[in-house]
């Protein structure tokens, strides 16, 4: 069992920039995929980054190319994600999971958080 839990969330301007962080107990996460994703009120869960478990790949939805940044910390069992030029449309909440698979598929993660709500104002 892993059990995870997200941190960072918060009120931010267009423009802004907050780091996300999911903090892992229970297992070590070197041998998972990490991925952050979010949902919008009214909107299916959808992938935001991954990155496999070695580190060495990451994975970007086109929605925020460019604009954040994944990344993890195996050793202090922690993934994070950096959000820069946030925009208003990156408001949801964000859920941080793992999973033995390397894909953007929400379903095929094994464990998740319980998500922290970011708001990006206009």
């Amino acid at each position: 069992q892993v059990q995870l839990v997200e941190s960072g969330g918060g009120l931010v301007q267009a423009g802004g920039s907050l780091r996300l962080s999911c903090a892992a107990s229970g297992r070590t996460l070197s041998s998972y995929t990490m991925g952050w994703f979010r949902q919008a009120p009214g909107k299916e869960r959808e992938s935001v980054a991954i990155i496999t478990w070695s580190g060495g790949t990451t994975y970007d939805a086109d929605s925020v190319k460019g604009r954040f940044i994944i990344s993890r910390d195996d050793a202090k069992n922690i993934l994070y994600l950096q959000m820069n030029s946030q925009k208003p449309e990156d408001t949801a909440v964000y859920y941080c999971a793992a999973g033995q698979i390397a894909t953007m598929t929400p379903r095929l993660y094994d464990y998740w958080g319980q998500g922290t709500q970011v708001t990006v104002s206009s």
